[in-house]
Formats: C-alpha cells, sequence, structure tokens
C-alpha cells in the first residue's frame, strides 16, 4: 500500500519534453537551422514579371549565427526558468527595443545588464541582445558582399573584416559564462551545505525520541526542528528521495512513539489534515489548468508541499492521500497524452519535411537554359521555403539531419543559377552595345516632324529594345532613361502637335470636368463600391483631354476616387473596431493568457506588415526600367498605402489591448 511520502512518478522522458517545450530558446531554434533565404540573381534590367519573391529568413540566420561555442549559455536553471514564467509587460517592452538597438548599442546594453543585474535574472536579454546583434552583423555582412561583387571581385574571394564590436560582444559572453559558472557552483555549495544541515536535523529528530524533557518541551523542540526544515533550501537532487523517506520515518516516529500531551497532537494531526485537503483541492483544480505543461510543474510544487505536511490521524490518512493520488494521476496523464501527441505532430513534420526535401533536390536537378526558366524555378524553391517555415521542428535525432539536407539542395541550386548568370556576362555586354547603338538612333529622331514615318521608325526601335536580353545593373537604368528620354521628347512634341488641332479632346475635357462634379457631390455612403464602378466606366469611356490637361484632371479624378475609398473604408474601420473591442471584452473575461496571445498575434502581424512595407518600396526601384512602369508603380504604391492602414489599424488594436489591461491593473 502506498504511503503520504510517495510521490506520482512520471516518466523521464516526459519531463525534459517539458522542458523542450515551456523553455524553447534560441539554442532550440539554432538547433532547427535556418534555412537559406533565396539568393537574386544578378543585376539585371529584367522586367517585373521575371523578379522573384524572396523569403526572409534574417531572423533564422541570426539565430544561427549566434550559436557560436563562444557565445553558448548553457541549460536553464529552476531559477532562470522560473524569472522566464514571471516575465512581466515591461520585461517584453524591453526585449522590443533591444530589436530597435544598433550593434554597438546592443554590446554597451549588455555590458551594462552584467554590472547593474544579478546574472542569473538576465538569460532572456542576453538572448535576445545576440540574435539582434547577428541579425545587424549579417546585413553588414551581405551588403558588404554586394559591394565586393558589384565592383569585379569574385564571391569566393570576399573575406568579412575583423568587428571590434563582435569581439567585444564574445568579451563580455566569456564574462557572463564565467559568472554563471560561479553562480551555479554556489548553488551547488549551497545544495551540499543544506544536506548537511538537514541530515543533521533528522538526527536531532531521533535524540527527541529518546530525551527525558518534559512533553510540551518536547514538542516544541519537535515543532523547531520542523520550521529549521522547511527554511532549509534545496539539496543536490540524488538524495532528495532518501532524505525526504528519512525524514517522514522519523517524524512518523515521534507521532508514534513519545509520549507526548494528546490534545497538542490532535492539534497538529488536524492542522496538517486541514493543509492536505487543501494541497488535493489544490491538485483537483489543476485539471482545468490551460497550460499542460504549467498544471505539472505546479503538481510537483504540491508534491513537495505534501511531503513537508506532517501526519495526520490513521483513519483519514488512505482516504486523504488516494483522493491526492487520483488528481496526480489525471494530470500526468494530460501531460503524458500532450507529449504523446507532440511527438506524433513531430514525426508528421519529419514527413512533410522529407517531401519538401525532395522537391528542392529534384529543381536542381532540372536543366535549365532561359532566365525564364530559372526564375520560374526560382518562385518553385522560394514557394517551397516558405511552406518549410510553417512546418514546426521534426523530431530532435532527425531535427539536424533533414535541415542539412535541405539547405545543401538549396545551397546547390543557387550555386548552379549563380554560375548561368555568370555565363552571361559577356552577353550582357554585347546587349549593352546594342541598346546603347538604338539609344543613339532614336535621339537622331527625337527632332523628327515627319510624325508617321518617324512613329513608326521608334515603335520598331522598341520593339527590337524588348527583344535583346538585360545589360549589367550598373548601365541598366542609364541606357533605359536615355532611350525613353528619345522616345518620350518625340511623342511630347507630336502630342502638342496634334492636341491643338484636335477639338474633341476638348469636349472630352468638358466631359471628364461634369463628370467630376457629379462624382464630388454625389453620396458614397449609398452607393458604395457600386457606385464607384460605375463612376469609373464612364470615365474610362470618355476619350482623351488636351495633353496639357491630361496630368491636371487625372490627379484631380484620382484625388477624388481615392476619396470615395477612404470614406467607405472609414466606416468599415469603425465597425471593425467595434467588433474588435467586444472581442477584447471577451477575451477579457476569459482570461489574461488569451488577451496576452491575442496582442503577441497582433504584434507579429505589424512586424510582418514593416517587412511587406520594406520590400514593396524597394521593389519600386525595379519597376523604373519597365516598358509600364508609372502603371506598376501606382499599384505597388496603392499595396503600400493599403499595408500602412493595415499595419495603424492593427497598433491601434494592440494599444486597445495595452489600455484595457493598465485599467486592470489600476
Amino acid at each position: 500500500m502506498a504511503t503520504e511520502k510517495t510521490n506520482i512518478p512520471v516518466p523521464e522522458e516526459h519531463v525534459g519534453q517539458a522542458e523542450d517545450v515551456q523553455n524553447a530558446t534560441v539554442r532550440e531554434e539554432a538547433a532547427a537551422a535556418a534555412v537559406p533565404a533565396a539568393e537574386t540573381a544578378p543585376e539585371t534590367d529584367e522586367t517585373a514579371e521575371e523578379a522573384v519573391e524572396t523569403v526572409n529568413f534574417d531572423e533564422e540566420n541570426a539565430v544561427l549565427d549566434a550559436a557560436q561555442p563562444e557565445l553558448d549559455m548553457g541549460e536553464d536553471t529552476d531559477e532562470e526558468r522560473a524569472q522566464a514564467e514571471r516575465s512581466d509587460a515591461e520585461t517584453a517592452r524591453n526585449l522590443e527595443d533591444i530589436s530597435r538597438l544598433d550593434k554597438h548599442r546592443l554590446v554597451e546594453l549588455f555590458a551594462s545588464l552584467l554590472e547593474s543585474k544579478p546574472v542569473q535574472q538576465i538569460r532572456r536579454e542576453a538572448e535576445a541582445v545576440k540574435v539582434a546583434f547577428y541579425k545587424l552583423h549579417r546585413a553588414e555582412y551581405e551588403q558588404h558582399k554586394r559591394a565586393f561583387v558589384e565592383g569585379g571581385g569574385a564571391a569566393e574571394d570576399f573575406a568579412s573584416q575583423p568587428d571590434a564590436d563582435e569581439a567585444r560582444l564574445k568579451e563580455l559572453f566569456s564574462e557572463y559564462r564565467r559568472r554563471r559558472a560561479e553562480y551555479l557552483a554556489n548553488i551547488e555549495r549551497e545544495k551540499e551545505e543544506n544536506l548537511k544541515t538537514k541530515l543533521q536535523i533528522i538526527e536531532e529528530l531521533k535524540e527527541l525520541v529518546n530525551g527525558s524533557e518534559t512533553m510540551n518541551s518536547t514538542f516544541n523542540t519537535f515543532r523547531e526542528l520542523q520550521q529549521r526544515w522547511r527554511d532549509t533550501g534545496l539539496v543536490p537532487q540524488a538524495n532528495v528521495k532518501e532524505l525526504w523517506e528519512t525524514y517522514n520515518l522519523h517524524v512518523e516516529n515521534f507521532y508514534n512513539y513519545i509520549k507526548i500531551n494528546k490534545e497538542l497532537r490532535d492539534l497538529d494531526l488536524k492542522r496538517n489534515y486541514e493543509a492536505k485537503v487543501q494541497l488535493c483541492e489544490a491538485a483537483e483544480a489543476l485539471v482545468l489548468e490551460p497550460s499542460v505543461v504549467t498544471a505539472f510543474r505546479k503538481l510537483q510544487d504540491l508534491h513537495d508541499q505534501w511531503r513537508e505536511t506532517g501526519p495526520v490521524a490513521n483513519e483519514y490518512k488512505e482516504a486523504l492521500w488516494e483522493r491526492f493520488k487520483e488528481a496526480s494521476t489525471r494530470i500526468n496523464k494530460q501531460h503524458q497524452e500532450y507529449f504523446e501527441k507532440i511527438k506524433e505532430e513531430q514525426k508528421h513534420n519529419l514527413e512533410l519535411k522529407t517531401e519538401l526535401c525532395v522537391k528542392a533536390e529534384e529543381l536542381t536537378s532540372e536543366i535549365l537554359t532561359t532566365r525564364k526558366e530559372w526564375n520560374k524555378a526560382s518562385e518553385r524553391l522560394i514557394e517551397i521555403q516558405k511552406v518549410w517555415k510553417t512546418i514546426g521542428f521534426a523530431p530532435q535525432k532527425d531535427n539536424a539531419r533533414i535541415y542539412e539536407r535541405f539547405r545543401n539542395a538549396c545551397d546547390r541550386f543557387f550555386e548552379q543559377k549563380r554560375e548561368f548568370y555568370e555565363q552571361l556576362k559577356s552577353e550582357m555586354d554585347t546587349n549593352l552595345q546594342l541598346k546603347t547603338e538604338i539609344c543613339e538612333q532614336a535621339e537622331s529622331l527625337q527632332e523628327s516632324e515627319q510624325w508617321k514615318k518617324t512613329t513608326d521608325e521608334l515603335i520598331a526601335l522598341q520593339k527590337r529594345w524588348k527583344e535583346i536580353g538585360p545589360v549589367p545593373r550598373r548601365y541598366s537604368d542609364a541606357v533605359w532613361k536615355r532611350f525613353r528620354a528619345a522616345c518620350d521628347r518625340f511623342f511630347e512634341r507630336k502630342s502638342a502637335h496634334f492636341s491643338g488641332v484636335d477639338a474633341q479632346h476638348e469636349e472630352n475635357l468638358k466631359a471628364k470636368l461634369a463628370l467630376l462634379e457629379e462624382m464630388e457631390a454625389a453620396d458614397i455612403a449609398e452607393g458604395g463600391f457600386d457606385m464607384i464602378k460605375e463612376f469609373q466606366r464612364r470615365w474610362n469611356e470618355i476619350g482623351f483631354v488636351p495633353i496639357r490637361q491630361k496630368d491636371e484632371v487625372q490627379k484631380r479624378y484620382r484625388t477624388v476616387v481615392d476619396g470615395m475609398f477612404a470614406a467607405l473604408r472609414g466606416g468599415e474601420r469603425e465597425r471593425s473596431m467595434d467588433r474588435f473591442r467586444s472581442k477584447v471584452s471577451d477575451l477579457k473575461s476569459s482570461g489574461d493568457k488569451r488577451l496576452r496571445f491575442e496582442r503577441d498575434r497582433l504584434y507579429n502581424k505589424v512586424r510582418q506588415l514593416e517587412g511587406d512595407i520594406a520590400t514593396l518600396e524597394n521593389n519600386i526601384g525595379f519597376f523604373a526600367r519597365s516598358k509600364n512602369a508609372e502603371a506598376m508603380i501606382r499599384e505597388v504604391e496603392a499595396k503600400i498605402a493599403r499595408a500602412k492602414q493595415e499595419m495603424a489599424d492593427t497598433i491601434e488594436k494592440i494599444k486597445l489591448i495595452d489600455s484595457q489591461q493598465e485599467q486592470e491593473d489600476k
């Protein structure tokens, strides 16, 4: 029959898994390794249709770079895990602020943390500093490498220069590890001292049974020994079980054999009974704890408290223990099922990642001979990388191996792509010469007044231009602007010539101005998007206007249409915020964790939108060289505006959650 001091064991592998999930740190992400980001093709004047959207692996690459032996931080201690679990909103904001610092300030911040805080309290900040530093460090490395290659150097010959900030950071982490090792050594020494103290308490318990003191004095001494035992800290793990069993044995001996006042004994047994009933209730309540891992850890604390609580009357002893054991069994079962599910998910993740490896390897074996084929293949690989990023960890023993297989396939593909584009260098030089000759021909025609003949000739030159392949990027913008300027010069002169004799353009202008007045007076709230579409259709049916009024009228039209869309979006935005306020109220009533989860989701969305906006703004520079650059730029600018509005709305939602939490704190 089980005794009160028995604990419900949990399989060792599940304890380890609990720590893996609860304390998923930078080390684990580094072990997973980062998928290489897609490499861009050599700089060309290719159209936007050939551009490949890259997958952003900056964070993963930074984690991988930070996983160096000199920066290893060791396993979490119990105090560090507890510190992470107690992290509040202020700590979260501090970690967010860290990501905004430059390299030098990151190093100085870490130095300040080492001097101002105990080493066991800065682990999360230290890991955040590492990742933020190497994110910037890698960006600098890639920038310098690109400049080296664009300057005529070979990529394999590039060597980065020593970084004083990185050297300083490694020195600081060396000091961090030294202090942490000293801290851990002190903990072990304290545990050894605590072991000696508790062994001495046990010896004193033994002596109580054989003592000749009065009953009240003996019982008071017993109470003091119990308090000293509780006040004494942790002991080495290897001694915990035997020590507790020995202690509890002598506590029971004291109650069973010493001749003490029955009233005092009964009072003590009653106190112990009430304490153990509360522990049973606390264990039963853990079934409702949302986090299985948290419930399991709290259960271990309850078992420690159970062991520290003295015996109860014999008639309650077995029933009370069975109640506590039953609640413990339920928690342990949930804990085991939870990690069995994780095992199955990780096994499935391995299967999915293996399929992606096969697809990536198939791409490397394809024979690709044109830029179009390479760009299509690149798009397929980018999609494969995007899917990879959505899949979680594989089993620990397979995780590094499957990643190495995937990264090798990606590296082989982009190496083959680089070799292909290197072979195009001579072709690009020839293309530059051909396009320069076309520029000279267009410039010789730009002042011509033979409108029909010159128009046909310039259109033929434009067709030839499109048939010629890309040129080196450092010449691409200049040669394209030169050709476009010559063409624009002629067609502007032609338009100006014919605008003076085209009465129809004047009529079109009047019709468009009248339509603009009608649009400005319209009640968009009643018509909605259908009304806007109808106005757009009528506008497009009206022909050209005189070229000198073209930009002004078009600008006014865009302003009116933008205003209509803004008015509609404004109403919808307010309704959306009302729905979100209701959602926040529901989440708040459901508990702080769901509200924090919603805030984290919105914060991640803001970070994603920031990245999308940066990518779109960067892409505008490429569109300037394409035939339909102006239209494409407007489209991208519209996307940027929508993304910025969405980001502003999301930030407002985050502020709404923060204000709710501040009101609750007050």
